[in-house]
């Protein structure tokens, strides 16, 4: 598939302040839902879709990251091929981590992953969706979005409104929005190069490309399973158990 990106920034170096106690011994990225660590499940989508490079930071915790990324390399799980960037002396958050492995990411649109944000598959692989919507010449960003009202985990009012043509709008404060951002998406590297800051937020990247009409969206037509606190482990394993059963 032409539109498939080859890499992923897997964002694995929160300090998963919300799923406390739990990270206080456990970096987020590591906790099991359904058997499998919420980091596994990220990475075996993007091996199931084909992408070829995965840059997974770490700064909460790192060397348990890293030895679970040695297992899965030794248990045989060897695409897609992990680059670690070590963020241990500073957190630069989503912006800066990015901005950090530009020149591992090239010049070509790149995933963006949360690895706390989990997902049923519907009649089409998510990932998949999102390369085949990917149109550079109308788009800086492509966010997968999801039903607010029927995601696992969403205790917020939702982020995005999206216009007909799939433009997403950012929800006005006390407003209550449709759609949440579903933790993954496809950006242009280009958005990051002007960026002098070590340390920045990613969000204000997506803000600024839905006010010039280049922020878009894809509805998941499975279901987000937002893994973000300890109750909501519950309740994604639910929900996987229901799909498969």
């Amino acid at each position: 598939m032409t539109n498939m990106p080859k890499n992923a920034m897997v964002f694995a170096a929160g300090l998963g302040t919300r799923m406390r106690p739990i990270t206080d011994t456990l970096p987020k990225p590591l906790v099991k839902v359904a058997g499998r660590t919420m980091l596994d499940h990220m990475l075996d989508r993007l091996a199931e879709a084909g992408v070829e490079q995965a840059i997974v930071n770490v700064h909460h915790l790192p060397d348990m990251i890293e030895r679970a990324l040695e297992r899965r390399m030794r248990d045989g799980r060897a695409h897609p091929r992990i680059v670690v960037s070590d963020e241990r002396a500073k957190l630069l958050d989503q912006g800066g981590g990015i901005r950090k492995v530009l020149p591992l990411l090239g010049a070509a649109p790149f995933f963006i992953c949360n690895t706390d944000a989990l997902w049923l598959e519907g009649p089409r692989p998510a990932l998949t969706a999102l390369a085949d919507a990917w149109r550079p010449e109308e788009m800086d960003v492509l966010l997968l979005v999801a039903a607010t009202t029927t995601s696992v985990g969403v205790d917020w009012p939702g982020d995005f409104l999206m216009t007909p043509d799939g433009r997403l709008i950012k929800r006005a404060e006390r407003e209550t929005a449709p759609f949440v951002y579903a933790g993954v998406g496809i950006v242009k590297p280009q958005l990051f190069e002007a960026a002098r800051e070590d340390v920045f937020r990613l969000a204000p990247y997506f803000f600024a490309a839905a006010e010039m009409g280049r922020l878009f969206g894809v509805r998941l037509s499975g279901a987000w399973l937002h893994v973000g606190a300890p109750p909501a482990i519950e309740e994604a394993e639910r929900a996987i158990a229901r799909s498969t059963g």
